[in-house]
């Protein structure tokens, strides 16, 4: 691989991984040490989550405005590095308040680095003629998970409180932000001229796709914001608790590569209903199977998709846009927000209601077979060029 295309693919995972992996992710493990070190509620648990869901939705809706048409490279820049600066700031202060407001920012920095970053690293491939790398750029989310993850794994059996946790997760994000500005070129292509789609899709596949994209946000969210704590609950699967979301960040890293293939025997539109239907049957199996085989399931399969659905549905959206994909993609991402910002309350409101997360997870996973039958009636609307990986120029 020529070394301009090596170091994109790597520079655009990396900051996949620092913004979403670690920015949107790290709260997961997280969790269970600050609800029992504060005495936080399940619920105010789900109120910061959706704290950060909200900053993704209201990111996306501000990256889709004319305000933004400049230099992609430094928005991107400049969110990884409020992503970073968030991250920081949560291990200082105890109050309930500022977390909201700093998971908020740390939203709003992710939705910049995931639409900025696709943009630009999906644009700049396809120059390249080399559009099939384009899932691996998803899949640094997934790395970003794994090792995250494991960090803070090792620093919980060391006995590190809540506050050491997220220190070293804003530490985590400096290091790549500083990874992405040696490797990601700072000029733009050619051919970039600041031109977007018009903020609202203009075809019945687009909207669909769209409205699926959407669905994923609440499908996936309520099973990856509290599958450690449902592990920590359960004394049959407690002990899997230090190991579960390392085991989701790497079974997120490479099954980028596997959708792509599904997605050049079926096509994007079909592969992305196969994506949305493994996941539910994992969201479903989190609660209904609740032993070692089943949470590893769970695992497996929540995982082992999160990073298919996103780059499909992207690589979708992206093929049925014109010029600069950017405003669709901030588009989908707003609705995935909206999805994002329901869940975690929705499932934290109602564990404290009836005591369990049944009910919210199988909500989930039904939605999830809605997002799949979109994708199909996608499918049998798409313009004949767009149902393959290969994004058209």
């Amino acid at each position: 691989m020529p070394q301009n295309v090596w170091r994109l693919v790597i520079g655009g995972m990396t900051a996949m991984a620092v913004g979403m992996g670690v920015g949107r992710f790290i709260y997961t493990p997280i969790l269970p040490v600050m609800v029992e070190a504060l005495g936080m509620t399940t619920s105010e648990a789900g109120l910061i989550a959706s704290a950060n869901y909200l900053g993704h939705l209201v990111g996306a809706l501000l990256a889709s405005l004319s305000w933004f048409g400049g230099s992609r490279y430094r928005y991107l820049i400049a969110a990884l590095a409020v992503n970073a600066l968030g991250l920081l700031a949560m291990g200082a202060t105890d109050e309930f308040v500022l977390h909201l407001v700093l998971r908020f920012i740390v939203g709003i920095a992710g939705a910049f680095a995931l639409v900025f970053s696709a943009a630009l690293v999906l644009d700049r491939l396809a120059a390249l003629g080399r559009a099939s790398l384009s899932p691996w750029h998803f899949g640094g989310a997934g790395a970003g998970i794994a090792i995250s993850a494991a960090v803070i794994a090792w620093l919980i059996a060391e006995g590190a409180s809540w506050r050491a946790l997220w220190y070293a997760s804003g530490m985590m994000a400096l290091a790549g932000l500083a990874a992405c500005v040696w490797l990601i070129p700072s000029a733009e292509p050619p051919h970039a001229n600041g031109e977007i789609t018009p903020k609202l899709p203009n075809s019945f596949a687009l909207r669909a796709m769209i409205a699926a994209y959407g669905l994923f946000g609440f499908g996936y969210v309520i099973t990856a914001t509290f599958i450690v704590a449902i592990v920590r609950d359960a004394p049959e699967v407690r002990f899997l608790e230090p190991y579960v979301w390392a085991l989701f960040g790497l079974a997120a890293t490479p099954t980028g590569a596997l959708w792509m293939w599904v997605g050049r025997r079926l096509g994007i539109f079909h592969a992305y209903a196969v994506a949305c239907l493994v996941q539910a049957i994992g969201v479903a199996a989190s609660i209904l199977w609740v032993s070692p085989a089943g949470i590893i399931a769970a695992v497996l399969f929540l995982g082992g998709t999160i990073t298919g659905v996103t780059a499909l549905g992207l690589i979708a959206i992206r093929n049925l846009s014109t010029i600069d994909p950017r405003s669709n993609f901030a588009l989908a991402t707003a609705m995935f927000g909206i999805g994002q910002i329901i869940g975690p309350s929705f499932a934290g409101f109602l564990h404290d209601w009836l005591g369990s997360f049944v009910i919210p997870s199988l909500t989930a996973a039904a939605t999830l077979l809605i997002a799949a039958g979109l994708s199909l009636a996608a499918a049998a609307h798409r313009p004949p060029a767009t149902s393959r990986i290969a994004p058209v120029t």
